[in-house]
């Protein structure tokens, strides 16, 4: 259905080769999810696959994509210049859309659980939850009969009970689909086949492979696979180790004799140069064995700054919360919202989309900023709303702008996976990804002692989502968080309250 050859992307800018020579292909009824760390292009993958003719503007592009089916493409956010439209206006953009009898676009909105004349909605595109857009681009998908879906992270804007419905929309749909996605839950209940796009050796190399196993497979696999060669590759270099030892003993106990020699002795001189040349030639071989060892495993692994703060005394109130309403927009979202949070508590507030989770976390973080007793860093939804898009990261990270800071913050950076060009680019460029790292990296700077989240794992690679549970499962610290990771909140946070109309409600940890 879509078959993939000797594909090269390389950024225009720095000549940064993000795919090097990749062959693939999509047969019927497969799921092939796009992995790997932020920045690595598998966006700009999926871009390259449905023609979308505007990576031209910053990437080459080599080798052949050659499709025998109908695709349909989801970006990850819906393009501005629609979010204006209608509903109505936007369905009417597609051709297929008047083909549909009215029976048929019922059954479709039943497909998707839409209301049956949503289609014809005035409301704007822009006004929907995130939920109902991703409904309706797919619904607009849909209505042309594709075989193949490219879907971008299409479950970032979904609640738990959405997430749940495009699992099994996915499952059942009879569609092939590649997609990106970071939801390590979504991608164990869908995944047939994994491609792990990477950038190894400081990011300077590229590396991309197709997995036909499903996620959990994969994740087993490369684990037993990185545990096996580690120890074959070990114990090849003790072995070597153990040769080279009893090289050089031989050479220096060769090179003592012939330094005491007698000349008187010509014989022995010869016998022992002749010794000399075998024992060179010993050495010889030995090196050329090394070049031949098994390599050790490589991985592009992310790494975190470690999360530290000064505790806050045991049972010490950080945020007692009474609310008659909740209200954004001249809307009441909800009302009689109570909630008490002590320190060492890792709370998660879920629900619906448009539920009001991040006017509640942003109206604590308000009643909370002027608390001299504690130490709030608040990460927000969308990074952009906290970083100047014209700065770079290194001077988003700067107080002092002496040179020691200058050179900790590039440590710093260094140890995120930002490459020396990434530290010095404006933050507009960065993904987000890259970018939730910079927030991380600012958080661990400023040693909180507590902590707001709003979809902290929202933008990161399933790989890394390991190493962040147990990052903040290890804090010491109060997280009052917003989240739909099922397994974010089923590892790290110790009490779950669902925000509802009528105030938060505690529920058991059934997300998984």
């Amino acid at each position: 259905m879509l078959t993939i050859h000797d594909l090269t992307l390389t950024h225009k800018k720095d000549l940064t080769t993000l795919i090097d020579h990749l062959s693939f292909s999509v047969g019927p009824g497969e799921r092939i999810a796009l992995i790997g760390e932020e920045g690595n292009g598998k966006s700009t993958l999926l871009r390259a696959v449905a023609g979308d003719t505007g990576i031209g503007d910053y990437i080459e592009m080599s080798g052949r994509i050659t499709q025998t089916c109908r695709m349909g493409y989801l970006p990850q956010e819906l393009p501005a210049a629609l979010r204006g439209l209608s509903a109505y206006e936007y369905f009417s953009g597609n051709g297929c859309f008047f083909d549909l009898t009215p029976k048929e676009l019922g059954a479709l909105a039943s497909r998707l659980r839409l209301p049956a004349d949503i289609f014809y909605s005035e409301q704007s595109m822009g006004s929907f939850s995130g939920g109902e857009r991703v409904k309706l681009q797919l619904a607009h998908l849909l209505m042309n009969d594709p075989e193949l879906l490219l879907l971008d992270e299409p479950s970032n804007d979904l609640d738990i009970s959405t997430i749940r419905w495009l699992e099994d929309f996915m499952l059942t749909c009879g569609l092939s689909i590649l997609f990106v996605s970071h939801d390590e839950t979504l991608l164990a209940r869908t995944a047939t086949g994994v491609l792990l796009i990477e950038r190894l050796r400081r990011r300077q190399v590229p590396r991309a492979k197709l997995h036909r196993q499903t996620y959990e497979e994969f994740i087993k696999a490369r684990a037993d696979l990185f545990e096996h060669q580690e120890q074959v590759a070990r114990k090849e270099r003790e072995e070597h180790e153990k040769k080279m030892r009893k090289y050089e003993q031989i050479r220096q106990k060769v090179e003592h004799q012939q330094n005491v020699v007698s000349r008187q002795d010509p014989g022995t001189a010869r016998l022992l140069k002749k010794k000399m040349h075998s024992v060179m030639s010993m050495g010889r071989r030995f090196e050329r064995e090394s070049e031949n060892m098994t390599a050790m495993p490589e991985s592009e692994e992310a790494i975190f700054a470690k999360l530290a703060c000064d505790p806050l005394p045991p049972g010490k109130v950080v945020l007692d919360l009474h609310l008659d309403t909740l209200s954004a927009g001249g809307r009441t979202l909800a009302r009689d919202i109570r909630l008490m949070v002590r320190a060492g508590e890792k709370l998660c507030i879920t629900g619906h989309n448009g539920a009001g989770k991040s006017t509640l976390l942003r109206l604590i973080r308000d009643q909370l900023a002027d608390r001299s007793d504690l130490n709030v860093f608040y990460m927000p939804q969308d990074p952009d709303d906290m970083l100047d898009m014209d700065k770079t990261p290194l001077y988003m990270l700067t107080i002092t702008g002496e040179k020691e800071e200058q050179v900790r913050n590039a440590v710093a950076l260094g140890s995120m996976k930002f490459t020396a060009d990434e530290m010095n680019h404006p933050c507009r460029a960065l993904s987000g990804g890259q970018k939730a790292k910079l927030m991380f990296l600012a958080m661990a700077m400023k040693r909180p002692n507590v902590l707001l989240l709003d979809e902290p794992t929202r933008n990161l690679s399933p790989l890394s989502g390991p190493v962040l549970r147990s990052l903040f499962g290890d804090y010491p610290g109060c997280i009052i968080a917003v989240s739909h990771d099922r397994r974010f909140i089923a590892s790290v946070c110790t009490q779950e309250k669902r925000l509802t109309e009528k105030g938060l409600i505690s529920t058991e940890f059934d997300v998984i």
